[in-house]
């Protein structure tokens, strides 16, 4: 596989914050590449430095090739941002705005239309063109701002929440057409998200904590080297059962959610009756499932994923 994004020895200080630690990794060619963390954990500030908005304190970084420090036009040659804010001039229509950044990133004129034509069919907003973006659904501007970052034929396309305030459905039409852009462009995506249903789509995950990358591989075997079987309960007197579970079974990993208590064992079937036996007050509800991504950033991270956007 080829490394469309290379990251070494990668570190950034604020005067007495180190934000990013000596973080290494590789982004291979036509992938989505998930990279996930808390706030605070140094991933916007690792985002800015590889898009060449925010210079590294040290280490290096290569996108298509070519050094963010010492190639900067060409890193941004090389690279389309579909930002969490809306960044379209809702003033013009689909098409101006698309005629605006061929202009800025100097796409040759004889391209320009048939290039502005042919993104608008991948997000199917060829009828829009002429339409003012102010009378968009949120949706429809997200689509636009999806072929507005392909024009000039970026090799890694950034989605920083791309789906972020839009309803299920909108959501999954979203979706819909960054597979379909995957497909027909074989163009390379980092995608930073809060929804792991999303992250799920990925061929690989990376997640940050305190500055430092400490994990990447597919969501597969993330939840694979979690392992085991979650069972979650909720009792009439919740203090109560967590006294008997640490009073019967002390090696258990247990946390509580809300109101929900999560128990972390090996396998369900050979711990369930005797736990239930041991357990001195009524269960109101019991659920036993296996690990998923949002258990694993909870591994790793110590918080859930909700709790951190919250």
């Amino acid at each position: 596989m080829n490394h469309i994004i290379e990251v070494s020895q990668l570190n950034k200080h604020y005067k007495d914050t180190h934000a990013v630690k000596d973080v290494n990794f590789e982004v291979e060619q036509g992938e989505i590449f998930g990279f996930l963390g808390p706030n605070g954990a140094g991933k916007s500030t690792t985002i800015n430095m590889i898009c060449t908005m925010l210079a590294p304190s040290s280490g290096s970084i290569e996108i298509n090739g070519f050094d963010v420090t010492k190639q900067k036009n060409k890193v941004r040659e090389s690279i389309g941002i579909i930002f969490q804010e809306n960044t379209l001039d809702e003033k013009l229509t689909a098409g101006e705005n698309l005629m605006l950044h061929c202009k800025f990133y100097k796409v040759p004129k004889e391209k320009r239309q048939a290039r502005i034509q042919e993104v608008l069919e991948i997000v199917d907003l060829v009828e829009s063109k002429t339409k003012k973006v102010e009378t968009f659904s949120g949706g429809m501007k997200r689509r636009l701002e999806i072929a507005r970052g392909l024009l000039h034929y970026p090799k890694v396309l950034f989605l920083d929440e791309p789906t972020v305030g839009l309803d299920p459905q909108t959501r999954a039409h979203i979706w819909e057409y960054i597979l379909r852009l995957k497909r027909k462009e074989g163009i390379t995506m980092f995608l930073t998200t809060h929804y792991l249903d999303e992250a799920e789509i990925s061929d690989r995950i990376a997640i940050m904590d305190h500055g430092e990358i400490i994990t990447i591989n597919s969501p597969a075997q993330l939840k694979q080297e979690l392992g085991g079987d979650i069972i979650e309960l909720s009792t009439k007197d919740n203090n109560r059962a967590l006294q008997d579970m640490n009073e019967n079974f002390p090696d258990a990993e247990i946390s509580v959610q809300d109101d929900t208590i999560q128990i972390k064992v090996p396998n369900s079937d050979d711990f369930i009756s005797d736990f239930i036996t041991q357990l001195h007050v009524p269960i109101t509800r019991l659920n036993i499932r296996k690990p998923t991504l949002n258990d694993v950033f909870l591994a790793f991270t110590g918080r859930t994923i909700q709790h951190v956007e919250n």
